[in-house]
């Protein structure tokens, strides 16, 4: 992995991600309606909805649509119904992708996914398949700069699980359990530690890096996965370096 920046795999994600910014209010406004669905209306009792609810304020949804959404999921306005369904699946070389989605129709959902991985060189995988290469956790990230002993006595104290220092870029990255995210997020930045991303995710085991052809190959898989309607997420084990 000589030469491989954390940081760097960062800042391109979120660039790609800023290219695609119509999507964004989309998967908010769903992930909004199915946690509200799900554990209720009330932020303070609903961490999932907190947690949402927070990411779509950093997006600079308006109040209107984040309050619409709460209520179509609790009932109080119609709506459409959504199902959380996962897929798990294989890119190039047998790298893992993990595929989250959130839809009213299970068979357009599995019909696409399945089309954009075999595309350019996947395949849709079994229930079981691949999770198990991945951890259920919290991710904040904080760049190069940043005081790490700070972090580490914040978080720590905090209840994060682990911190990592990446020794190639310097960048930090807090490591939670899924259900504390929220809190230990929100106790960093009361101590004025802002993470550059923050998510709850699932978080793979091993990486494998790609370069050249394989990499453009599989950003193609990826990119067509998360143009999908119906996807939420995706996460893999491949890290496209450029």
């Amino acid at each position: 992995m000589a030469g491989h920046s954390k940081w760097a795999n960062i800042q391109h994600r979120k660039g790609r991600q800023d290219a695609k910014r119509g999507k964004i209010f989309t998967k908010l406004i769903k992930e909004i309606t199915v946690a509200a669905r799900l554990s209720g209306g009330d932020v303070s009792m609903n961490p999932r909805l907190r947690a949402a609810v927070a990411e779509a304020k950093e997006e600079n949804m308006p109040a209107d649509n984040i309050t619409r959404a709460i209520k179509k999921g609790t009932g109080e306005l119609e709506g459409v119904n959504y199902e959380e369904i996962r897929y798990e699946g294989y890119g190039i070389n047998g790298a893992a992708i993990i595929i989250d989605c959130l839809t009213d129709n299970k068979q357009r959902a599995v019909m696409d996914v399945r089309h954009a991985l075999s595309k350019h060189g996947g395949n849709l995988g079994t229930d079981g398949s691949v999770v198990f290469m991945f951890k259920h956790c919290g991710s904040l990230i904080y760049e190069p700069g940043t005081d790490e002993d700070k972090v580490m006595e914040i978080a720590l104290e905090a209840g994060a699980e682990d911190i990592v220092v990446d020794e190639e870029d310097g960048s930090i990255e807090v490591i939670t359990p899924p259900n504390d995210f929220m809190a230990i997020k929100e106790a960093m930045e009361a101590a004025g530690l802002k993470a550059v991303v923050a998510e709850v995710i699932m978080k793979p085991n091993m990486e494998t890096i790609f370069t050249g052809d394989d990499a453009v190959k599989m950003q193609k898989i990826l990119d067509m996965l998360d143009d999908l309607d119906d996807v939420q997420d995706v996460y893999t084990s491949a890290v496209i370096e450029d």
